[in-house]
């Protein structure tokens, strides 16, 4: 395999059953680039340490006053000279193509698994470790590919040179033979405490790097609690511990060196004196003396990658521990299916909670815990990350279909969508029926103003479509980035569409336009939302209400909250004392009433788009309820911050109070002690206003 015929076609399968499996997987399918790499390295090495040799012979030629062996020798030593230089070329680009694909093959994999598990992968393994294992762990993984080859020429190169200095001069042959192998081992006692600081720094920077990443995504809510000053605290602490890891790992590693430049100068220093003596005795001669002197010398060049491998490896062992963790991920279903490709129709149902979505239908779910709604909403898609019973797509099980099938029949937009960097066109470049247009996702998703700000912080672009989204939409605010990947959503076009709180970062005017718009552009398919703003739930065709994992109650929203105590909490933010004030814990029923409201335009219901209200009513007194969104001024087109669950106590800043038409009846009504059904929706009205 070559650079430029990457990527793989097939990465194949990994032996993830541990780190030393997956890299030796690893080494054996670069097996042909390993061997073209091993005899280029034993050529250089071969012609590097044939040098010493030719030095001698021409030593010995001038003492011998011998013109033709001098030639000879210098024949040679061109030859020893072409061989090294055109060795190591060939070495250093076999072994970085090595390591190159040895890299691209593992994030080939790494990216393939995070396609086939999806969110389920963040929920078993932390977002900065997965960052960790794609890039800093790939390098190190890849290093030790390429020092391999290069340690094995040099080993065997080294086994030549003693097996030839003891044929050449025996005498000294035999020390250089004795001697070599204690050079080499010598650091062997020192490899496990090595290893070991190398595998507590790694792992330590792999925490700061969880940090880091975590700290990063999250930096948007920190600054909105406060909690900047906290996280840098403890990333300076998990900074400074990797300092410290980095810095004791180090000092071990420097007496490893120290001890492979001190040993072979021993080496050479023994092998000179006994050379020495026996030049005296005239046993040898002065240019075979010179040979071995060269030779010991040269050898230090190789011996030097023997340190090379064994710092590539105990860095890259714990880096492929951590990707093998992540390999061996998997999904909770098979992902083939055992039922062939197909996209079917019809009403979409989960046998878990008992939930039945009809086909052609807005359907709206509401779930008193937001994680379970997730779970829900997971499941609904098919493939979820944990095992259960499969939802159904017109009495299909959709566990049982690929999940590319799955994904093409259902799709479902989670809690926190996530938008890739490029431009707008590039993102809503995604498989889709053809049905619907980017502009009229667009337009039901009220991206208006987000195409304006795009357009106005993109320098050159003209047409908004050509704008550009930076990496995970940071340049937008959370209602935008909401909105971006619904208009994603429905350009789609699924047979069945699953939303996961799509507008909880929206204001209520925009809400209640997306829902109009969403209502109008899914007209005669299945959609399914999963939200508690009373916005959405008065626009669905029909509301089911879980509690405890079951379906506990079907209908619309009027209906349901004048009959269903559980589901008036969740929607209100009701707390158990409020509903306990009330006379039987049940509302009182009064006569339909109208309400008329005008922002310019006037509108009869219960919609609220302006502050302006005539007509008879009751409504309670004025409360703060819990749970509701923290206060703050509504601008049509605008953002809020994320709604708090059912019952979650939220901060809030209290403004000034505003007199609103109609105070007194409310008062009275107060003093009566009765609620109607109507009051309650004004109630949820006044909530989505402060909203």
């Amino acid at each position: 395999m070559q650079i430029q015929d990457l990527p793989y076609p097939d990465p194949g399968v990994p032996d993830a059953r541990s780190g030393p499996r997956f890299l030796w997987w690893l080494f054996r399918n670069q097996l042909g680039g390993q061997l073209k790499s091993l005899v280029w390295g034993l050529l250089h090495f071969a012609a590097v340490s044939a040098l010493p040799f030719c030095v001698g012979l021409a030593v010995q030629a001038v003492v011998d006053r011998s013109g033709d062996r001098l030639a000879l020798a210098g024949v040679l030593m061109v030859l020893c000279g072409a061989g090294s230089a055109l060795g190591d070329t060939f070495l250093h680009r076999t072994a970085v193509t090595n390591w190159i694909t040895a890299a691209a093959r593992v994030q080939q994999l790494l990216a393939r698994k995070t396609a086939v598990l999806g969110s389920a992968l963040t929920q078993r393994v932390a977002a900065g470790e997965v960052v960790a294992v794609s890039t800093g762990d790939v390098e190190k993984i890849g290093w030790f590919v390429e020092a391999v080859s290069r340690f094995t020429a040099a080993a065997v190169t080294v086994v030549l040179v003693c097996v030839a200095l003891v044929v050449y001069q025996p005498a000294l042959g035999v020390v250089v033979l004795v001697g070599l192998p204690v050079v080499a081992l010598a650091v062997l006692p020192l490899l496990p405490r090595a290893t070991r600081r190398a595998d507590v720094q790694r792992e330590k920077a792999g925490r700061a790097t969880e940090l880091a990443s975590d700290t990063v995504a999250g930096l948007r809510v920190l600054r909105g609690i406060g909690g900047e000053e906290l996280f840098l605290d403890r990333y300076r602490s998990a900074s400074q511990e990797v300092r410290h890891a980095a810095v004791r790992s180090a000092r071990m590693w420097s007496l490893i060196s120290a001890i492979q430049v001190l040993l072979p100068g021993l080496l050479l220093i023994s092998v000179v004196l006994h050379g020495v003596s026996l030049a005296r005795d005239g046993r040898i001669g002065v240019g075979e003396l010179v040979t071995v002197y060269s030779s010991v010398m040269i050898l230090t060049y190789p011996l030097r990658h023997f340190e090379e491998i064994a710092m590539a490896y105990s860095f890259s062992r714990p880096s492929a521990k951590r990707a093998a963790r992540v390999l061996a991920l998997e999904r909770a279903t098979d992902t083939a299916g055992s039922r062939a490709a197909e996209t079917p129709t019809g009403d979409l149902c989960d046998p878990a909670t008992g939930l039945l979505a009809p086909a052609g239908r807005l359907t709206a779910v509401v779930c008193g815990d937001p994680d379970a709604a997730g779970r829900l909403a997971e499941r609904l898609g098919g493939h979820p990350s944990q095992e259960g019973t499969s939802a159904q797509l017109g009495g299909v099980p959709l566990d049982e279909l690929p999940l590319r099938s799955a994904r093409t029949a259902v799709l479902v937009q989670d809690k926190d969508p996530v938008l890739l960097s490029g431009t707008l066109r590039e993102l809503l470049d995604v498989p889709a029926s053809g049905a619907v247009r980017a502009e009229e996702a667009l337009a039901a998703a009220q991206c208006g103003d987000v195409l304006a700000a795009l357009a106005q912080g993109s320098v050159g672009a003209e047409d908004p479509m050509d704008a550009r989204i930076t990496e995970r939409g940071r340049s937008l605010s959370g209602g935008q980035r909401q909105r971006l990947a619904l208009a994603r959503s429905l350009v789609t076009d699924p047979e069945a569409l699953v939303l996961d709180e799509p507008t909880s970062a929206v204001d209520s005017h925009t809400e209640a336009r997306i829902a109009e718009g969403v209502r109008r552009l899914r007209q005669g398919r299945t959609t399914v939302v999963l939200t508690s703003s009373p916005l959405l739930l008065d626009r669905a065709d029909r509301i089911v209400f879980l509690d405890d994992g079951a379906v506990a109650a079907v209908g619309v929203h009027r209906e349901l909250l004048g009959t269903e105590p559980r589901y008036r909490a969740v929607v209100t933010r009701e707390t158990d004392e409020e509903s306990a004030a009330r006379p039987g814990g049940e509302p009182a029923v009064d006569g339909p009433e109208t309400v008329t409201e005008t922002t310019g335009t006037e509108k009869t219901g219960t919609e609220k788009t302006g502050t302006e209200k005539t007509g008879t009513e009751k409504t309670p007194p004025e409360k703060t309820m819990p749970g509701a969104t923290v206060p703050h001024e509504a601008v049509p087109g605008g953002d809020v911050p994320h709604r708090a669950g059912p019952g979650a106590d939220v901060p809030r800043k209290t403004g000034p109070k505003q007199t609103v038409p109609g105070a007194a009846v409310r008062e009275e009504a107060a003093h009566d002690g009765v609620l109607g059904d109507d009051d309650v929706l004004h109630r949820l009205e006044e909530i989505e206003e402060t909203a």
